[in-house]
């Protein structure tokens, strides 16, 4: 049985060795999405289990292997219950990644140079004079610019408004007694398409207990799409940017503008 046991790991066709790479690409992209979570328990309780059963089948051990294949079986059902949220992340950020454009390979292929509306341009300077307004006079606001994905899903939880962006409009969405400031404005190719609109909150059990729900929403956005965050927090006016989920903390309008340029100039 030994023999077996070793023979069945001494051949590895070149198939095996994709097969356990992308197995690996998908463990951990799942853990990324899951790390910092309640959920990232249950994830390595589960994949020990799935270990052990593995174990379990290859040393032929018919009776013990049964009832765990029962488990296993079971597991996919709950896999989908317990897992639904991380489960949508995954799913939203397979249909939103540009892993296919970053190579250089695929930089050739798919990089092709559109000729754009100078309306469709990102005006950079309008967004960060309103910021540095909004930072001066402590109101709060939280912008999201998207990149390759427009983000109509969340554009349609909120009000939908078709205006090309400017000072004026981003400010008086966020004023304090304006129906449209309780939520996130969502701007694609320089037009603002949805206010108030409802954003996911990051789950990371790690994130500073002193930052506000913007701040959480903004992590919680960039998290799951490729979009730029920027938060003006309404207790002390200082100006954030998430990326990716890393949120930047206490810049100054300078630095802002050059963050925002080095994005989409």
């Amino acid at each position: 049985m030994l023999n077996l046991f070793i023979q069945g790991f001494i051949t590895v066709r070149w198939i095996d060795v994709v097969d356990i790479l992308l197995v690996a690409l998908l463990i951990y992209q799942l853990y990324y999405l899951i790390k910092g979570t309640v959920a990232i328990n249950i994830f390595i309780g589960i994949l020990l289990f799935y270990l052990l059963w593995l174990v379990v089948k290859t040393l032929n051990m018919h009776l013990f292997g049964s009832i765990l294949a029962k488990f296993i079986d079971v597991g996919f059902i709950a896999l989908l219950i317990v897992f639904q949220q991380e489960l949508r992340r995954f799913l939203l950020f397979i249909g939103t990644s540009d892993i296919f454009t970053k190579g250089k390979l695929s930089k050739g292929i798919f990089d092709f140079k559109w000729q754009v509306n100078k309306e469709q341009v990102l005006d950079i300077n309008a967004i960060v004079k309103a910021c540095k307004n909004m930072s001066e006079s402590k109101t709060g606001a939280i912008i999201i610019i998207t990149k390759n994905n427009d983000l109509k899903f969340y554009a349609n939880t909120g009000d939908a408004i078709h205006a090309k962006v400017s000072v004026r409009i981003i400010e008086s969405i966020f004023y304090k007694n304006s129906p449209l400031h309780d939520g996130a404005v969502i701007i694609s190719n320089n037009i603002i398409t949805g206010a108030r609109c409802v954003l996911p909150v990051t789950e990371d059990s790690n994130f500073p207990a002193h930052l506000g729900m913007r701040h959480r929403a903004a992590v919680g956005i960039t998290e799951n799409t490729d979009a730029i965050a920027i938060v003006v927090s309404e207790q002390t006016g200082e100006i954030s940017v998430s990326k990716e989920g890393n949120l930047k903390h206490a810049l100054t309008p300078q630095r802002l503008r050059e963050l925002l340029e080095k994005e989409f100039s």
